[in-house]
Formats: structure tokens, sequence, C-alpha cells
């Protein structure tokens, strides 16, 4: 790639833009511009705009679905920047190398990072246009800048009584020297971090103004796509008819891509009744006869071998020979569909050797190691160089990571290249039931020590399920990537043992291992990604341990978190906001999980009640530790968000297959938590001076373990298995 130039970028960043702080340009392509917010007075940097008038525009380079990042990263711009927050917006980033996401190397929003990644870079960013704005003011007042100070979008030179808005001081500002080195606030000085602001979005929210992938209506003249996929996993056409289609009124062509025939039409209905018309003849591959049963016998199999190394500490397994009673349990958890409340959609043109995308996605842009992202996968397909491709970020109805997927980026511009017309991809709830990137079924085999006084003395733990990070990134370098989501080193996939490798309890003899389950399915990262069942299963079985070794549940965590500070003020947190051992009711139980993941710490306390088959969740208590919290009121949506999330795992949903298909297709056979099913969530927040940790994904770990074990609590029924099912009579 052509280096793009300081020159270069400040030209393309609009007339007037002084310089660049803050940001790599290193490996950037020439012609690859940067945003250009027409009528810039100052821009800094990549990520913030001062317009004419002092509005300050940042670019929010990471994908809003609802967890408020378009409010959070502003506040972090508004914060150092001393600006006035009611003259603060934002504007969504394009597909560019200049925002990766330096925790995953590419401009992804996952793993709970964006503000993680945006602490430092966007508030030092913020702190240095602010230094500079100081400067050009003192400048104009002949006095040193130390006399000055900021204030709500202005400089303040309190000596004369003196003030000048940023709107004035911007282009000065802008032909300035950079600081090399800033001084970034104190959390004392802080008046935005911390407090629960309004998100930017929320009138336009309520309002319905708010536009998403699916409401995009432009190119005019694009026409409504709808794909016929074989219903069978790896399946491919081996012949279609589309004469039954094109007679259907409104259809205007059919065209086949890689990953099925699409339906062209004027509008949805069309092309839904299109494709029904569609007479397909399918070569359904060798996973045809594939059915739950035998994936699940082919896991409990596999189990049974010694599988890798993951973790070792003390004599490992060895530690259980001395042990005074051992206790052994497997615990099974299914696929799970992300079912986001948008389906999967996309609208694509390709013209004159460029490629324009309007998506709603997780995964903008991407180096080729990770596929590449949107842009790279567009430009694949479309056979144009990545910088001829235009990537337009929407709204995201729900990502839960099945956004960071890049495969109905794919098909919308295979439908468009091929039919020669901008093209709107739409998926139906079906399709996005049954063509999902699931989350990985897996079984657990798991084995403790107890000695004679009650004491954990041994711990293994073998997890055998697929692996998403192979798949996801099939060419991995081991190495390469090291904090979250997980890289593959010495033939172990991270993400799949995340949360069982790095137990937080001092156990002295410790063994984890893994399996990896090739079975065909395809498998994505789904909220909390291996966090989501090794939880579960941890958190489970160190309830059983409890009651093997007679001891209160809770109190037999803390003994065991002496060198977890945190877990244990999350955990003691919860317990006496829940009033842990009060008395309840006949038939009703508490239960309890603490889990740290993303760089965050959650305890949680349920309540659940039982009625024969019913299980009732009542009450959740959730204490969380994230660090920083940068805007309160978006965190504790996002807690609860997971929890509702976690429940639905817990007590309602699976993916079942028979036939090499997908059974489920819809929200009645594919079960969500309904509204009045939802319990009381309270949330504590537990003060911590840390950097910021994750927020999105943290809470939704502890839920099913903590209901599970509630339900045991009430009634004496251990579930080892997701969704729990009572037993009946």
């Amino acid at each position: 790639m052509t280096p793009l130039s300081r020159r270069e970028f400040v030209q393309a960043a609009a007339a007037g833009a002084g310089l660049t702080i803050g940001v790599s340009l290193a490996g950037c392509a020439g012609d690859s511009a940067l945003p250009d917010t027409p009528g810039t007075a100052f821009a800094p940097d990549a990520w913030i705009r001062i317009m004419p008038d002092g509005e300050v525009v940042v670019m929010v380079d990471r994908a809003e679905m609802g967890q408020g990042v378009t409010t959070a990263l502003p506040m972090l711009v508004a914060e150092e920047l001393d600006a006035d927050w009611n003259r603060v917006r934002y504007q969504f980033a394009p597909a560019h190398e200049a925002y990766y996401n330096d925790l995953i190397g590419a401009q992804i929003t996952g793993g709970s990072t964006s503000v993680m990644n945006a602490w430092v870079p966007l508030r030092e960013g913020a702190a240095k246009a602010r230094a500079m704005l100081v400067t050009a003011a003192a400048t104009e007042w002949d006095v040193s800048p130390t006399e000055c100070r900021t204030e709500r979008s202005a400089v303040i030179h309190d000596p004369s009584g003196r003030s000048l808005d940023y709107s004035v001081l911007a282009a000065a500002a802008g032909r300035l020297e950079v600081p090399s080195r800033v001084a970034l606030k104190s959390p004392s000085a802080f008046r935005l971090i911390g407090r629960p602001m309004p998100r930017l979005d929320l009138q336009r929210q309520v309002t319905g103004q708010i536009g998403y992938g699916i409401d995009v209506r432009e190119p005019v003249g694009a026409l409504v796509a709808m794909v016929a996929r074989c219903p069978v996993f790896g399946g491919k056409v081996r012949s279609y008819d589309p004469a039954p289609a094109l007679a259907v009124p409104g259809v205007r062509q059919v065209v086949q891509i890689d990953e099925g025939v699409a339906v062209l039409a004027d509008n949805t209905w069309q092309a839904l009744a299109g494709r029904t018309a569609l007479v397909v003849t399918w070569d359904e591959g060798p996973l045809a006869g594939v059915s739950s049963d035998d994936l699940e016998a082919t896991l409990r199999d596999l189990g049974q071998g010694e599988g890798r190394e993951a973790h070792r500490a003390g004599t490992g397994a060895e530690g259980l020979s001395n042990a005074a009673q051992v206790v052994s349990a497997e615990y099974d958890l299914p696929f799970l569909a992300h079912a986001c409340m948008e389906p999967m959609n996309c609208t694509a043109r390709v013209e004159a050797g460029a490629v324009d995308v309007w998506v709603p996605t997780q995964n903008q842009a991407a180096p080729a190691l990770f596929g590449g992202g949107s842009r790279g996968v567009a430009a694949k397909v479309a056979g144009v160089p990545q910088d001829q491709v235009r990537i337009h970020t929407t709204n995201l109805g729900g990502g839960f990571g099945r956004r960071s997927e890049t495969d109905f980026v794919a098909e919308a511009v295979g439908i468009a290249k091929a039919a020669g017309v901008a093209v709107r991809l739409v998926w139906s709830r079906e399709d996005d039931i049954q063509h999902d990137f699931y989350r990985p079924i897996s079984h657990h085999v798991v084995r403790g020590g107890l000695s004679a006084a009650g004491a954990v003395v041994g711990w293994t733990h073998h997890v055998v399920a697929p692996s998403i990070t192979s798949r996801f990134i099939p060419g991995f370098v081991p190495g390469w990537v090291s904090r979250l989501a997980g890289p593959l080193k010495g033939g172990i996939d991270e993400s799949a043992v995340e949360g069982a490798r790095e137990l937080p309890y001092q156990i002295p003899n410790q063994e984890i291992r893994y399996t990896l389950a090739d079975l065909g399915i395809p498998v994505g990262f789904w909220r909390s990604v291996g966090h989501s069942y090794t939880a579960f299963v941890v958190e489970s079985f160190i309830d059983e341990l409890a009651t093997a070794a007679g001891k209160d549940p809770v109190r037999f965590r803390l003994g065991m978190l002496g060198a977890s500070p945190r877990h244990r003020a999350v955990l003691e947190a919860a317990a006496e906001q829940a009033g842990w051992g009060t008395p309840l009711p006949s038939g009703q139980g508490r239960g309890v999980a603490v889990h740290s993941s993303f760089g965050s710490y959650a305890a949680q306390v349920a309540e659940v009640e039982v009625t024969g088959q019913s299980i009732r969740v009542r009450r959740v208590v959730c204490a969380f530790d994230c660090g920083v919290v940068v805007n309160p009121d978006t965190l504790e949506a996002q807690i609860q968000s997971a929890i509702v999330y976690g429940l639905t795992a817990a007590l309602k949903s699976s993916i079942s297959i028979r036939g090499g298909r997908v059974v489920e297709s819809n929200f009645h056979d594919y079960q969500v938590l309904r509204i009045d099913e939802m319990p009381a969530v309270e949330v504590v927040l537990v003060p911590s001076g840390d950097s910021p940790g994750g927020a999105g994904e943290p809470a939704l770990p502890p839920i099913a373990p903590a209901v599970a074990n509630a339900v045991f609590a009430a009634t004496g029924y251990r579930s080892r298995r997701l969704p729990i099912r009572m037993p009946t009579a």
C-alpha cells in the first residue's frame, strides 16, 4: 500500500484542518481518505472535528448496537477537551486502518473492548487539542498559557476576564505544533466521566429517526434480494428452475451466487414470494444425515480422551489421588443462535469499478489474516481494490458477535455484481436462525478433590468444543493476537477454554485440557464467547463441591479467593445486597456465581421459584466492577441486557440439528425471555480505580450458574445441561 502522508491526511480531512494527533497512519492507502466533515475548522486527529460554530464532532469508530458507544466515546473526548456537552455530536467513522482496534488488530467491535481501547488515545488526542486551543488563545492575548483555563468550549483568562470560544480559536490552533506530551485529568477532576449522561442518540431512538441497516433506502432503484440457501450445512446448488419465481409479479431477476440462488424484486414481499416459488435441487453433501444426538455422542467420546494441556498448576490430575473425596460431573451445553432483533441485511452497489456498502456491521475493516472485514470481503467479491470500497456503517439492531461475520456482505456484493444493479439483501427470521454462526456446542468432564477438612486440593476440567478462532482466522499465526478472543497457541483455542484456565480460586493442583471437535457446523463469537459456557461449568461445579464439603456456597468461595480481591469484593457486595442466608418461602432458593471476563468482575445472586416443571427467576442481584465507569446509566443497561440474554440461554433456547439442518426456525420454537418473565434486577457498582474493563459481556457468564445453583437450593435437583429442565415425575 502507498502510505498516507501527513499532507494528504490534512487535505483529505477538511479545508483548514491543521494536523494529525495520536494516530499512526503507516500502511494506510493513499486513496483511502479519512473522513471529511464539511466545514471543519480544526481536525486535530482521526476522531475529533471542531466545526466553525464550535460544535464538536466525534468520529465513532466502533459499531453502535445498543451498548451506548456513541455516547461513551464522545464523553471521553468532551471530558479532556472541556467541551460543552450540548455542542457535542457523533458521526460513524469510515472503514480505515487508522481506526483499527489496538486490542484486536482490526476495525472490529468485539470483546467488550471499545472503551478499553479508546480510554487513553481519545483522551490524549482531546487533551492535546485542548492544549493547542489554549496556546492559540494565549498567543492572541499575549499572556502565558499557564494563566488560562478551559470550560464549556471556551478558553478563559481569569486575570483579565477575557474568554474566547473554541470556534474562534480553531483555525489558529490548527496551525500550531502538536504537543508531544500532555497531562490527562485526574479522576477527581472529571465532570462528565462517571456521571449518568443521557445518550446522544436518545431522542432519535425514541422518535424512530435512528437508521438501521434494514431501513436503508439508497441508492434509488435498488432491488430487494432474498437468497435460497441449502438447508443442510455445507450443501450446494445442484440445479434450479427460475421460471416459477420470474412469474411472480414484481420479480425482476434470478441469479446464482456461491451461497445459493437470489431472487430480486421490487419489494421484500415480492422477493419472498419469488423465493418460495423458486425450484432448487440441492446437493446436500456429507452432513445430510447428522443429528444432535450424533454430535453429542461424538463429544462424549472425545471427552474420554486426554485432550491437549491448556493449563497446569501444581501436580494437576495427580492432586486428586491424595484427596479424601473426589467429586465428578459431566456438563453439556448446546449450540445457540444470536437471534438479533434486526435480521442480517446489507445494501450494495457495484458500479464503475467502485463499491458502496451500507451495512450494520461489527467488522468494517481488517487485515487479510482476519478476512479483510466488510471492506476486504466486498473488494474480493467485486474484484476491485480495497480503496475503491466505501463502507457506510449503520446502527445495528443487535450484534452479539454475529455481525463480526461478513457472509451477508459477500452475498449482497455478489448479487449486485451478478445482477448489475444495486440490491438490498434482506434475511428473514428463519434465514437468521437457520444460517447462523452458532455459539459452540460443548461437553465438559470435571473432577474435584476435597481434603478431609473440605478444602479443594485438586481440580481437572476437560473442555470438548469446536474452535471459533480456527474458522474465523484460518491463516492465523500463533502469537500475533494475544488478549481477548484468544489465538491458537500450541493447538489450543484460547477462546474455547477462557474462563476455565484462569480460575480465581486458590486450588493447589489444577489441570485444564482441551479437545477440538470439528463437527462441520459453523460456529462464531457469541456474547461472552467461551466464558458463556465455562462459567456455567466452573461455578456450578464449585457449588457441587461446596455441597459435598457441607459448606455454605458463599463462604466456600470466599475461602478460596484470598488472592483475588476484586472477585471477593463483588461476591461480598452481591451477597450482602441479596440478603444471603435469610430465609425464603418453600419452593424458592438462592444461587450464587462469580466470574471475571474481558477485564471486569461480576457476582450474581439469583432468587428462583420452582413450581412443578416451571422455573421463575424472581430477582437477580449483580455486583459489578469494571474499573472506571464512564457512564453509569448505559453500564447498568448493559448489565441488565446481558442478564436477559443469559437467562434466555439458561432457561429457553437451544439449537438442535436433524438431517444436517437446524430444526428451529423462529421465536415460536427458538424461544427468548418474554417481558413478563423478566426478574427484578438490582445492580451494585463496586468502586474501583482501575482502568476500564469491558461492559457489554461480563455480566452474562454468571447468570446461568447462579440460576442453576438456585434451582438446586430450592429443589435439590442439579442441572448439568442447558437450558435447565426440571425432571418429570
